[in-house]
């Protein structure tokens, strides 16, 4: 017994056999897929706000690894401005990891459209 799914063994070998092209299709953009998802989880992206008085740092998984605050915005008697700045940054950061999922991911979305039912 092998580790390895051969789809020759279930559709018959050959490249006259659509099925067995099919599933190998599938296992390179499965394949594609879990290398974009890495690429996604390992990169760093920055939002900010306020022209760069807030930055906040985090990875393509979500997690914040870091927020900078300009000591020029800080002032005590306007909480809510520096509050304002921080949703705002991390907005941005949320939008930078959406734009860099959807362009490591954009090219797999249709792989399959025309070669399966609800797929395209």
């Amino acid at each position: 017994m092998t580790d390895a799914f051969d789809p020759s063994a279930l559709f018959g070998g050959g490249s006259d056999n659509p099925m067995a092209g099919l599933l190998a299709q599938a296992q390179e953009m499965q394949s594609q897929l879990l290398k974009a998802q890495d690429e996604i989880a390992a990169s760093e992206i920055t939002g900010s706000a306020g022209n760069g008085l807030i930055t906040v740092t985090g990875k393509g998984t979500g997690e914040v690894t870091a927020v900078t605050i300009s000591p020029d915005v800080v002032d005590p008697s306007d909480v809510e401005t520096l509050q304002d700045l921080v949703v705002g940054a991390l907005a941005d950061l949320a939008r930078q990891r959406d734009e860099l999922t959807s362009q490591k991911m954009g090219p797999l979305a249709g792989g399959l459209g025309g070669g399966l039912p609800g797929l395209g």
